[in-house]
């Protein structure tokens, strides 16, 4: 999987003057474009347009300062329709527009090509089962919140202290199914999962029962669901078993993720620093093949 994954990584570096098609990268990976984007940012820590538009400028700031080409000819051959709207691109990335900084020799910003390998550390086994389940809801509350790879989430902390405590005791008791109890979901998210992306963030339950008229609701199709088992210091142990998820099982279990909420049901000590958690995630055979 790592080997078509860098395979991915040299089709992007060949066609950075060109426009990248995301389901052309997920074909050279064989895998999913969902798929590919989910992984893609969980390894390189980014979304793939974002890394896509760095190198891009990256590449381009080089040409800047050669002096070879005019301006206007390298925001046309990078894509851009106007000077300005290179201009404005540049600026986003380097600090600095291209005539300041060609005329000026300017320092840019470089940020250098990624390639992917694993590391095998053998010093633990993660614990999961997969599962099948029939159509359901989640009902609840939720927030936008932003999206944040460490430490804890000021947004979600701020939320979850606004629910009353009766309010989340009446949504425990719409539990039915698994995962029992509350359970925290993240949904909405789109393609570009970088530190401060937005999503949905739900505090529910899962549920066949009636939705009561205050809660939200998010229905939820049938499907394969992979689970997670951790356990560990709060939050850090959550956040790096989402992270192994994508960088070590995936790579080498036959399934990829799907869309879908990724569902995490915690149970946190009394004194708040350490916690059991399960992470659902939805997925399904990478071979298409749902029977195998």
């Amino acid at each position: 999987m790592l080997e078509r994954l860098n395979q991915a990584m040299e089709h992007i570096e060949a066609n950075l003057d060109r426009e990248i098609d995301a389901a052309e990268l997920a074909r050279i990976a064989t895998t999913s474009e969902y798929h590919f984007r989910r992984l893609f940012s969980a390894l390189a820590g980014i979304g793939l347009s974002e890394y896509v538009r760095r190198r891009r400028m990256t590449v381009a700031g080089a040409e800047v300062l050669s002096g070879q080409r005019t301006l206007l000819d390298i925001a046309v051959r990078y894509g851009y329709g106007s000077g300005e709207a290179f201009a404005r691109a540049f600026k986003a990335v380097h600090g600095v527009g291209p005539g300041e900084a060609r005329r000026d020799g300017a320092v840019l910003r470089a940020y250098p090509r990624m390639s992917f390998r694993l590391i095998v550390e053998g010093s633990g086994t993660m614990r999961y089962r997969v599962v099948e389940k029939e159509r359901f809801q989640l009902v609840g509350l939720k927030a936008r919140v932003p999206l944040v790879h460490e430490g804890m989430n000021p947004a979600i902390v701020a939320f979850l202290k606004g629910i009353p405590k009766e309010t989340t005791a009446r949504i425990e008791a719409l539990s039915d199914q698994e995962p029992s109890g509350i359970v925290n979901v993240s949904a909405g998210l789109g393609e570009d999962r970088s530190e401060g992306t937005e999503l949905d963030y739900w505090h529910g339950v899962v549920t066949g029962a009636d939705v009561p008229e205050d809660l939200a609701a998010l229905p939820v199709a049938a499907g394969t669901w992979a689970v997670f088992e951790s356990s560990g210091p709060f939050p850090q142990a959550l956040q790096h078993l989402w992270r192994d998820v994508f960088t070590q099982w995936f790579p080498s279990n036959p399934y990829r993720s799907r869309p879908g909420p990724e569902m995490v049901r915690t149970r946190i000590s009394t004194d708040g620093t350490q916690a059991d958690a399960q992470l659902w995630i939805p997925v399904e055979r990478a071979d298409g093949d749902p029977h195998r």
